[in-house]
């Protein structure tokens, strides 16, 4: 996909893309096979020429008269928002909502797999959360270049978290 290098696109149409994408889900699930720009701005509460302008960003997806091919559109933004590729996640806290969002079916459908726990509690260290091993806090900074993780999720209470994000 050609992107246009030259132009500084907005943090707020990068942002709306997820916004579209929904939306172009949606329609996939009903088995439509194009809409229009229109047809998405009424059905949805958005504003069509601004929907454009976004897209046109990332370059031209719709034909004039026709609209943009739903399927081809979805896939287009997951490739823009780098959806199609799975993302490997560290999850900092092993307690309930450490537990829950590990649980969490959701994350996988959009590429996100959790493949690193760690937790404070030596009493949580060396056992096992849905599969994966709890690692101490030691450990963050050897996993997270060793799993090449980007991605991070702090589920500590508040006054935890701060003394998390020194680790990483």
């Amino acid at each position: 996909m050609a992107y246009r290098a030259y132009e500084r696109i907005p943090e707020k149409a990068v942002a709306r893309l997820s916004i579209y994408l929904r939306c172009l889900e949606e329609l996939e699930t009903e088995g439509a096979l194009t809409v229009s720009s229109q047809q998405m701005a009424r059905r949805f509460g958005l504003n069509s020429a601004q929907l454009r302008k976004d897209l046109a960003y990332f370059g031209q997806f719709g034909i004039r008269g026709v609209g943009y091919h739903v399927h081809f559109l979805e896939n287009s933004v997951k490739e823009i928002l780098g959806l199609n590729q799975e993302w490997k996640v560290a999850l900092v806290g092993a307690g309930n909502l450490g537990s829950a969002l590990l649980k969490y079916k959701g994350f996988s459908p959009k590429g996100f797999r959790i493949s690193a726990v760690f937790d404070a509690n030596p009493h949580k260290i060396g056992k096992t959360l849905g599969g994966i091993e709890i690692k101490g806090p030691e450990e963050i900074p050897v996993i997270l270049r060793k799993e090449n993780i980007r991605i991070g999720i702090i589920a500590t209470p508040a006054s935890a978290a701060q003394g998390w994000l020194k680790n990483w």
